[in-house]
């Protein structure tokens, strides 16, 4: 994949795919990716995403190159960056809804995949679903155009980096809201539970949540060499995750990476439901989620994210069964 730059005019016809959004988002849109890759093996592939995951796109094998694209929390860009003639094919896996269509429909495509809106009736998509999980929404978009699309088809290959804490169980205390973010002090009476009993325990954190896991790793006393803060580079972050016996963490993007790679979770859900962005069924994904549902954009953790106890992590922890791995990745989703 070329490097995240604006993108150049190439010989073949260009398919543009909108998802301008985080890790977690665009990992739960590789199924739709790669039913794309293998329906359009002509085109070039172009995802309008942010410049930082220009290393998780490539690592999905179906996007030829990235344009930067971004815009704060979950809007939709106010303009794309593109060169050169109209796309051939344009598929909106970001939203649903008039900005998201506009913006795409700005650039002329020869075709427009996305869904139905009242804002845009020109668009004779199939309708939206808001109950609907993410990873079956956009294959299920995808079929009514008759791509077929397999939500299953999430795996990422095995990092060729080694992992800086292999059979460690990383704790990740943060999430894209505070409404996501199970208290600093429940994580630590995990990691003090785990550490008594001989496993090892890392702790992670994204660009802006030093504090956060400052504040873990003091509670808990884990050296510095336990202590993946700042945003790790993500070919490091990736081989931390494969290499893992678990990883615990709220709903967020590096549950999804930990799927990818087939490492086993315990994910802690509120005040979203497992039912829209949770793992796939399977005996090593362990979702704790008590309801009702809430504001996902809140500014204090949610009730139903404050149900789950420590207690509970920990039995779920101790359920769940050792990483199985294959060449290139987990057996299966």
């Amino acid at each position: 994949m070329t490097p995240p730059h604006a993108v150049p005019v190439p010989a073949r016809p260009r398919l543009l795919v909108l998802r301008a959004l985080g890790l977690g988002d665009l990992l739960a849109g590789v199924p739709a990716l790669r039913a794309l890759r293998r329906a359009f093996p002509g085109h070039d592939l172009v995802l309008a995403a942010p410049a930082g995951l220009a290393p998780v796109a490539e690592a999905t094998g179906a996007v030829d190159r990235l344009l930067p694209a971004s815009a704060p929390g979950r809007a939709v860009p106010r303009t794309l960056d593109w060169t050169g003639p109209p796309p051939d094919v344009a598929v909106d896996l970001h939203g649903n809804g008039p900005p998201s269509h506009r913006l795409l429909q700005d650039l002329r495509p020869q075709r427009l995949l996305a869904f139905a809106h009242p804002g845009t009736p020109e668009i004779e998509g199939p309708p939206w679903d808001a109950e609907e999980h993410e990873r079956d929404r956009w294959c299920r978009l995808l079929r009514s155009y008759g791509i077929d699309a397999d939500p299953a088809d999430l795996l990422l290959p095995r990092p060729r980096t080694a992992s800086p804490a292999p059979g460690a169980v990383v704790l990740h205390p943060g999430a894209g809201s505070p409404a996501r973010r199970w208290p600093v002090d429940r994580y630590a009476a995990v990691a003090a539970v785990l550490r008594e009993r001989g496993t090892r325990v890392v702790v992670t954190g994204g660009a802006d949540e030093g504090d956060l896991v400052a504040r873990l790793a003091e509670q808990t006393g884990l050296p510095d060499t336990d202590v993946f803060a700042g945003g790790i580079p993500f070919d490091r972050l990736s081989a931390l995750v494969a290499g893992a016996r678990a990883v615990v963490s709220g709903d967020t993007g590096i549950a999804h990476l930990a799927v990818a790679h087939a490492t086993p979770t315990v994910t802690l859900f509120g005040p979203v439901p497992p039912s829209r962005w949770g793992p796939p069924p399977h005996p090593r994904h362990i979702t704790l989620w008590h309801g009702p549902e809430g504001d996902p954009h809140g500014d204090r953790p949610d009730p139903a994210l404050l149900r789950i106890t420590p207690a509970e992590v920990l039995r779920a922890l101790g359920g769940l069964p050792d990483p199985a791995r294959r060449p290139g990745g987990g057996d299966t989703p």
